[in-house]
This record gives C-alpha cells, sequence and structure tokens, in this order.
C-alpha cells in the first residue's frame, strides 16, 4: 500500500491527485496532519508503519521525514535542510538554486503531468499572483476556467481545513480524482462550508470597534478564519491595521494583528513579539503580521502586551 501525506491546503490535495495520476495508483491511502499543527501524529506514524512506500508532498517536516524508516519520495517546494537518510528521495528546486510557485508545479514538472490540478495548487498558495504566470493561464484555459472559477475552486477546497474537518481535507483527493475540473464548482459539501465560513467572516467584521487607525474585531468561531478577518479588514475595506481576536477556537484563543504597509514602517512587528515572547506566550509573525495562541484566560494580558507598544 502506498502513503501519500500531504498540507491540508488546496496545494497539498491539488499535489496529491496529480501524484496519483502521475504514478496511476489504485492501492493508496492518503492522510493529513492535525489542521494547524506541523507534526505527524500517532495516526499518521500508524499508517506510515503499514505502508510500504511513503509520499511526502508539501509538508516542510524535515525532521519527520528524516526518521521515516522506509522508501520515501519526499516532494516539497519550501526552503529546507538536505534528508540525509539514504531512503529519502528528496525532490525540491531549491537544490538546484530555482524555486517553485508550488509543490503541485513540482509535482507536475518531476513527472511531466500537466493539468488544472497544477495551477489551482499555485493559485492556492500564493493567490492572486499566480495570474501573473503564464504557465497557469494556459492550464486553465485548457480547462476552460475564468480567473473567478479558478479562485471559487479553491475557497471551496480550502473550506475543508478552515472548518477544521480532517476527514474532509483528507477525502478531498478523491473528489479531485473523481469528478471533473469545472463540476467541483457544484460540490454540494463544499458549497455548504463555504457559505458557513463566508458568513462567520461577515459576523466577525460586523463587530469593529475603531482605536486611532486601528480595527479592533473580536469574535468566537470554531472556523479557522482569523487571519481572513484580518485581511479582509486591511486590504478590502481599506482599514490602517485589524486586532483580530477569536475567543474561544476550540477551547483555546487566537490572537491575529494585521497591519498596512504604510503601516507596517511605524509599528515594529518584531519587538510586539518579542514582548509576548518575554511574557511567555506562543507568538510569531513577519514584518506586517503577528500571530498568538494563547489560553482563553490570558487573552488580556497578551493584548496588554501589544497595546503597550502600541501606546
Amino acid at each position: 500500500m502506498h502513503l501519500i501525506i500531504h498540507h491540508w491546503d488546496t496545494d497539498g490535495i491539488t499535489s496529491s491527485a496529480l501524484l496519483v495520476k502521475a504514478l496511476g495508483l489504485n492501492d493508496f491511502r492518503n492522510v493529513s496532519p492535525p489542521i494547524g499543527e506541523f507534526r505527524f501524529d500517532e495516526r499518521v506514524k500508524k499508517e506510515i508503519e503499514e505502508a510500504e512506500k511513503v509520499y511526502v508532498l508539501d509538508l516542510n517536516l524535515s525532521h519527520e521525514v528524516e526518521r521515516i524508516e522506509k522508501e520515501v519520495f519526499f516532494i516539497d517546494h519550501h526552503i529546507q535542510p538536505r534528508i540525509k537518510n539514504p531512503k529519502v528521495k528528496q525532490i525540491n528546486p531549491i537544490f538546484e538554486g530555482k524555486d517553485a510557485p508550488s509543490a503541485s508545479f513540482v509535482v507536475s514538472e518531476h513527472f511531466n503531468i500537466w493539468n488544472a490540478w497544477s495551477a489551482l495548487g499555485v493559485i492556492g498558495d500564493i493567490g492572486e499572483r499566480a495570474f501573473e504566470i503564464p504557465k497557469v493561464w494556459e492550464l486553465l484555459k485548457e480547462e476552460g476556467l475564468t480567473k473567478e472559477e479558478a479562485l471559487r475552486i479553491v475557497e471551496l477546497i480550502d473550506s475543508n481545513y478552515i472548518a477544521m474537518d480532517r476527514g474532509g481535507v483528507e477525502k478531498a483527493v478523491k473528489v479531485l480524482l473523481e469528478n471533473p475540473v469545472r463540476e467541483l464548482l457544484e460540490y454540494e459539501p463544499w458549497i455548504r462550508k463555504a457559505e458557513d465560513i463566508r458568513k462567520a467572516i461577515e459576523d466577525a467584521l460586523s463587530n469593529v470597534e475603531m482605536r486611532e487607525e486601528i480595527a479592533l474585531i473580536d469574535f468566537e468561531s470554531p472556523f479557522n478564519i482569523i487571519s481572513k478577518v484580518a485581511r479582509k479588514a486591511v486590504w478590502e475595506l481599506g482599514y490602517e491595521g485589524a486586532l483580530v481576536v477569536n475567543k474561544n477556537f476550540h477551547g483555546k484563543a487566537q490572537i491575529y494583528f494585521r497591519v498596512s504597509s504604510k503601516k507596517a514602517k511605524e509599528i515594529n512587528m518584531g519587538e510586539i513579539i518579542s514582548r509576548l515572547k518575554e511574557r511567555g506566550f506562543n507568538a510569531g509573525g513577519k514584518r506586517e503580521v503577528l500571530g498568538c495562541i494563547c489560553e482563553r484566560g490570558k487573552i488580556e494580558e497578551a493584548l496588554e502586551a501589544i497595546n503597550a507598544y502600541l501606546r
């Protein structure tokens, strides 16, 4: 039995479907790690034990792959160290001084299999920028898909992980394999999830309090929408910044702070992340973004650390 371990997003799912088609696999299983956690849990480890051959796609988990004592194909596009385990065949364009916009493009290049799935993986990973790549347009046109339809299919596929539905993520590979791409636009289970997610985002954005140029938004939802709420607030609604709190995400709290490019020149996100880490919070981010997961009882302490800087 062949085992495919893949990321939970559109790129991981399309890469898996491409691999199955390229190799003509009939006897395979596919699993995803726990959504949002970059580790192999006991379920994944048990599947590895039972597999003859393992494929790891679009998961930057070198430390986990290094330990697999079976023949492994490790296909990725993220920056990562070379695997020393001789049983692992590592396929990543970074080792040839190149880069790829998605794992789906790496799979397509390696096995010479190109279709709309290859393009959807790119769109899932880099969004609107994907349409600047001629190959993406070429593949979509072959399938008769418009830009809007491609974006919608990605939204539908991603609804599985945003809804924290690990089983739905894993089933998505077979849904791709068994349905023409255009018919995915009418796939009812994904449409329902996407509608629920859209409503949750709208509900969150209906509760905005302004403090100077920063939108303060708090809500409770089991959906992993916090980054989408912040992006929409800054990129579409025009706020200079959005400090967003999901007060009950599966028993924990999520805090996400995004600022506009202009505001990022005034706010040192690295300094805020350092202050949170000094207080023992699990925080990270980049120039315009900060993310933090904490106990629900610690929300006020985390917000105080952020506000102390902003003051």
